[in-house]
């Protein structure tokens, strides 16, 4: 192999990557010691790179000035870069946090920064083979759509105007592992599994703000005509809970119910995670910290975490998530604000220096991500990834909103919800008229505003004033009904466990 090839002071890359190299005319050196072998063995393909705005993208690039200007350092004898271990100059931007705003984390995210070239290569390779499923939408339904071409521009550039990204997690135990392989939990869900989880990020056009609205699993409502995956259509149903939108037709459906449900059609973006990306994602930030006001006791889960502070990962992490028993008055809206509170945490976790400035680690956080996810097509390229990620990075956390669907129980049925048919058409409104909302209301039935909710600001962050559980609404922006509970994701929140009878 040419000297050339290999790293120096590193170890070598890996044969699939050496040869695209070869194969293109590019030699590649890595100078990073320590990053290098944290990564080996898991590179599938190189090529020549160019490093953008704290986001490194494959490119053809021969524009020395500008790679240099972009933080790459070319080799002397001009042939091609020296991929290094890229340093921030006082900016935080993580594009792969578009990625990972898809995830239950949805969920979010905001910014972070760029790791190291060849890691991004690897993760272009997960998102492209991840992205499987084609949206049918409501202004789509009857026609054939076109094909969608998977590419990856070197174009750094925000994702034109506001976007709606619908994020579903399901509650599978097929292929899973672990507790889930048992055939009591695999009776209780196999296969497709139900959306537990469904989430609708709205980004508006000024990337502003965000909105994240969560929808309970228990709601019932009207499920269009839906794909079927054998071919055909599904028959449109009348009143059926959200969570069996999914075992109609996969993730298409889960889109074209909320975009009727919220009057839109153009959910463009969906993304599907199962339990071990949840935990997987927790672990690659070395755990999420949570806070209790009262302790939790779910036996159900095999959850048993004290009053206090508690930092969770793995399968801790996915057992406070799942969590209903234990949580307040034990049922999914209390689950929906303690979800609120792990996501809002989880948030804080991506932004602070700990993890901005760790490199293996972001690595890791968005290979979790990627490698536990089913996308849709539209988002199988780098370009849309890195158009998210520039769209949002902006974004203080103060303005993105976690909010509750508005419900009231259902009259016909004390254990269902249906919507608030006052709270639910201004919410729907709000995001039909791509405008910002604020929150009236409190954080909900699950949590409470831990005794000092001001966040701790990211280094060089500006300081945010003091959070509150009310807030008066801008010019232009949209004050939510009290029956829309929340909270921001700079507000500090602990979740309420069950008191009296706990993992009843």
């Amino acid at each position: 192999m040419p000297s050339e090839l290999r790293s120096r002071g590193a170890a070598p890359f890996g044969v699939p990557a050496e040869r695209a190299a070869l194969a293109r005319g590019f030699p590649v050196y890595a100078s990073d010691d320590v990053f290098w072998p944290q990564i080996r063995g898991s590179i599938r393909y190189t090529a020549d790179i160019r490093y953008l705005d704290a986001w490194v993208i494959m490119t053809t690039g021969a524009d020395f000035a500008a790679q240099r200007s972009c933080g790459v350092q070319m080799s002397e004898s001009g042939r091609g870069p020296v991929l290094r271990h890229a340093r921030a100059a006082g900016r935080h931007p993580l594009a792969l946090a578009a990625k990972i705003v898809a995830s239950v984390v949805s969920v979010a995210v905001v910014s972070s920064l760029g790791i190291a070239a060849i890691a991004v290569a690897d993760i272009s390779h997960n998102v492209q083979t991840n992205a499987q499923v084609h949206l049918v939408q409501q202004k789509d339904v009857g026609q054939t759509a076109p094909p969608v071409t998977k590419t990856i521009e070197p174009e750094a550039t925000a994702l034109a105007g506001e976007f709606n990204v619908l994020l579903v997690g399901t509650d599978t135990r097929t292929g899973q592992g672990g507790q889930f392989d048992s055939k009591a939990e695999l009776r209780a869900s196999s296969g497709a599994g139900n959306n537990d989880v469904t989430m609708l990020l709205h980004v508006n056009a000024a990337h502003t703000a965000a909105t994240v609205v969560s929808f309970p699993r228990d709601l019932v409502i009207p499920i269009p005509s839906c794909p079927s995956p054998k071919g055909g259509w599904y028959s449109a149903m009348s009143a059926q809970m959200l969570n069996t939108s999914l075992t109609y037709g996969g993730l298409t459906c889960p889109v074209l119910t909320i975009e009727k449900l919220i009057g839109i059609d153009d959910i463009n973006y969906a993304a599907e995670i199962s339990f071990d990306g949840v935990a997987a994602m927790s672990d690659a930030v070395g755990g999420v910290p949570v806070c209790l006001a009262t302790p939790i006791n779910d036996p159900y889960v095999g959850l048993n975490l004290p009053a206090g502070t508690s930092t969770i990962q793995g399968q801790q992490a996915l057992q406070f998530l799942r969590s209903r028993h234990g949580v307040e008055d034990g049922s999914d809206l209390a689950r929906i604000s303690n979800q609120q509170n792990f996501l809002s945490s989880l948030l804080r976790t991506i932004t602070s220096a700990g993890t901005l400035g760790n490199p293996i680690k972001l690595y890791q956080l968005a290979a979790a991500a990627t490698q536990n996810m089913t996308l849709s097509d539209t988002m199988g390229d780098a370009k849309t990834m890195v158009g998210m990620a520039v769209a949002l990075k902006s974004i203080p956390l103060s303005q993105i909103t976690f909010v509750q669907y508005p419900v009231l129980t259902d009259p016909t049925n004390p254990n269902r919800v249906v919507p608030d048919t006052y709270g639910a058409p201004i919410l729907a409104k709000a995001i039909q008229n791509d405008q910002p909302v604020v929150l009236s209301a409190t954080t909900g039935r699950g949590t409470e505003l831990a005794p000092s909710s001001t966040p701790s600001a990211p280094a060089g962050a500006a300081t945010a004033p003091p959070a509150t559980g009310t807030a008066t609404a801008p010019p232009g922006d949209v004050t939510l009904s009290k029956n829309a509970t929340g909270q921001t994701a700079d507000q500090q929140t602990c979740t309420k466990g069950v008191t009296g009878h706990p993992g009843e």
